[in-house]
């Protein structure tokens, strides 16, 4: 399999058939908790990626000199050193959106699509492909993230893409209001959960759309 083949597979894998939140159901705490809005889900979707991709290429760079009896606790260490690195830049570079993320940005570190992936890809393959996996895996889990901020925050809101301004500063931002009211449940716990319930429900439906659709294509050709 070439080098290309091979990246596509792995992109293909973790922004679709093994996402971390619709197919692994991994990582659902801050993914249930913080997508409120979609710059929420934005910022905390970038920092997890960027944590994930960095982990990934740690764990596969010393995986020969990490003894298997302590590798988790080094695995976690790791992540940990990360997070605290990307504590410091939000509090630096993003304050509003630091506040707005508060604790969740913390607890990437008990994240276990981000463990998973160190024990299961990174420290049996070499560096490139475990980059590839963390940035697929990572942009995977990210999208679902934003989708789900998107959601809740049009249904709950009414707008979209509000206080954008916590990315990018200035002043603060509305984005684009399509009503002046929204419904209330869909930014409350339970709109989380119904949120994540259509994302991986949609998810199964086009997959077996598209299972059926092969099956009859190649009923067409065998006849």
């Amino acid at each position: 399999m070439s080098r290309e083949t091979e990246t596509l597979r792995h992109l293909k894998a973790g922004l679709w058939n093994e996402n971390p939140g619709l197919v692994q159901l991994l990582g659902l705490c801050p993914l249930l908790a913080v997508t409120t809005t979609f710059v929420n889900g934005l910022g905390l979707g970038l920092a997890t990626m960027f944590v994930l991709t960095c982990s990934n290429a740690l764990v596969s760079a010393t995986r020969r000199f990490i003894y298997s009896e302590i590798r988790i606790p080094m695995y976690v260490l790791i992540i940990a050193s990360l997070v605290t690195c990307i504590e410091l830049i939000f509090e630096a570079w993003f304050p509003a959106l630091d506040r707005s993320l508060g604790i969740f940005i913390a607890l990437i570190v008990t994240n276990c699509a981000i463990v998973a992936r160190a024990e299961l890809f990174a420290s049996r393959n070499r560096l490139v492909p475990s980059v590839v996996d963390g940035v697929a895996m990572g942009a995977g889990f990210a999208l679902l993230l934003c989708a789900i901020g998107a959601f809740r925050e049009l249904v709950g809101q009414g707008s979209i893409f509000a206080r954008m301004d916590m990315l990018f500063g200035g002043e603060p931002m509305r984005g684009l209001a399509l009503s002046d009211r929204g419904f209330l449940l869909a930014i409350l716990p339970p709109g989380a959960f119904f949120s994540l319930a259509l994302a991986v429900a949609a998810k199964n439906a086009l997959d077996r759309r598209r299972k059926r659709a092969l099956g009859l294509l190649a009923a067409r050709q065998l006849g």
